[in-house]
């Protein structure tokens, strides 16, 4: 799978990332202080990240900033973003699963290197709920995308 990764500072938490990442056999695209001469502010690395996901140029991507807050907020105002800012696995499992969740969004401060394996297992490991309330939902967060109230 190719992911879209974007970091506002280059932390140890972020390198973890990419190398676990790349472990897991996923192409990375990094964004941010994770490339040189990138715009690392938190908003434009998340946005361009979250940008790759709608074009279809990624597959899903893992967006961070020091509290994680920021980088979902930015990555959430691409119309067809779900971004979900996780902390513990339970959140990630939950995000994939009943939100349809396609970018995942952590924080520097509080994800240590054990948790982030933990996430990224339950994120990984989750499927799209096929239950027709979830998808209603799903459905109508893409109406909001659209400006729109759902049908």
């Amino acid at each position: 799978m190719r992911i879209s990764v974007s970091s506002d500072m280059d932390e140890p938490v972020a390198r973890s990332l990419l190398a676990e990442l790349r472990g897991r056999g996923h192409e990375v695209v990094a964004h941010g202080a994770l490339r040189p001469g990138d715009d690392a502010q938190w908003a434009a690395c998340s946005e361009a990240a979250a940008r790759e996901v709608v074009a279809g140029e990624s597959e899903q991507a893992v967006v961070c900033c020091w509290t994680g807050t920021g980088a979902s907020i930015a990555a959430n105002k691409v119309p067809g973003v779900r971004a979900a800012l996780c902390t513990d696995a339970y959140t990630a499992d939950g995000a994939r699963r009943w939100n349809d969740a396609n970018v995942l969004a952590l924080s520097l401060r509080l994800t240590s290197e054990p948790l982030l394996k933990e996430i990224l297992d339950a994120w990984f490991a989750a499927e799209a709920s096929q239950d027709a309330e979830d998808r209603e939902n799903v459905a109508r967060v893409g109406h909001l995308d659209l400006g729109r109230a759902a049908p």
